[in-house]
């Protein structure tokens, strides 16, 4: 019988890696950031404030995410309420790159929580992954991240499209198309396009790059067979749940896209 290692705390892994201590690693980032900031400034790249901004942000943000996920640890009952917030952020994030409005939100939202569900459901059905908050959170966390990344390239590129097409698709309107039916080669095609970073990144997986689950799970102690099967769990869920959320997105936003004239400027 194999010895559950996280549920006796007094043993560890053989394979446990030790890592630093917080000022350590607040070293490490501090000299990342000035060869950074260095070599930008002798490239003549400008954005350097960008940056400061974006690893203040990433700092806070994440300082902020470990100690809200060690309480859901500590605490699995609010497991439910932790991934309702992540929906609405990702929920957010979509309505603001697709600039669809916030009284449009639940044409976002539909399409981002199916995708999730329809990745999840048979993963936790089948027992690949433990019904436990320390496996259930990571690994929906990756899911929906995925599908909000599938809906709003899905829905930024079909407004692009129709906004540059607007006359093709007056032109359907013209001849007694519905507003759908003017907009569905447009938004067909930009859910196709959407999937194509999963796509480059399963391709790549192991090749060109290790990713990111592979490489937290060695670092966690596992050993590479092991990591391996979550990561091709996590790429597979990852592409279910962007083709979910893209093609229902594609539909969920068609009858908006259709009768949304683009300002004169646009087209």
């Amino acid at each position: 019988m194999p010895i559950n290692y996280r549920s006796e705390p007094g043993l560890r892994h053989p394979a446990y890696v030790t890592f630093g201590s917080p000022l350590q690693t607040a070293v490490a980032i501090a000299v990342l950031a000035a060869i950074t900031l260095l070599v930008m400034g002798l490239g003549g790249i400008r954005q350097r404030l960008d940056y400061l901004g974006a690893i203040g942000r990433s700092i806070v943000q994440l300082v902020v995410v470990a100690v809200i996920i060690g309480w859901v640890f500590a605490h699995p009952e609010g497991t439910a309420v932790y991934l309702i917030v992540m929906v609405t952020a990702a929920t957010a994030t979509s309505v603001r790159r697709i600039d669809c409005g916030w009284r449009r939100s639940l044409l976002v939202a539909g399409p981002l929580l199916l995708g999730t569900v329809i990745a999840l459901v048979p993963v936790l059905l089948t027992g690949a992954l433990p019904v436990e908050a320390q496996s259930i959170v990571p690994f929906t966390a990756q899911i929906i991240g995925g599908a909000m990344t599938a809906v709003s390239l899905t829905g930024s590129y079909a407004r692009s499209k129709t906004n540059h097409d607007w006359p093709l698709v007056e032109g359907y309107l013209a001849l007694g198309a519905s507003p759908r039916q003017a907009v569905r080669e447009i938004t067909r095609s930009s859910a196709a396009s959407s999937l194509i970073p999963g796509l480059d990144q399963t391709r790549s997986a192991g090749l060109v790059v290790l990713p990111g689950a592979f490489v937290g799970m060695l670092l966690a102690g596992a050993t590479p067979a092991e990591a391996a099967q979550v990561q091709l769990l996590v790429l597979a869920a990852l592409l279910a749940a962007a083709a979910t959320a893209s093609a229902v997105a594609s539909w969920t936003l068609a009858g908006w896209l259709g009768t949304t004239m683009p300002e004169p400027s646009k087209y």
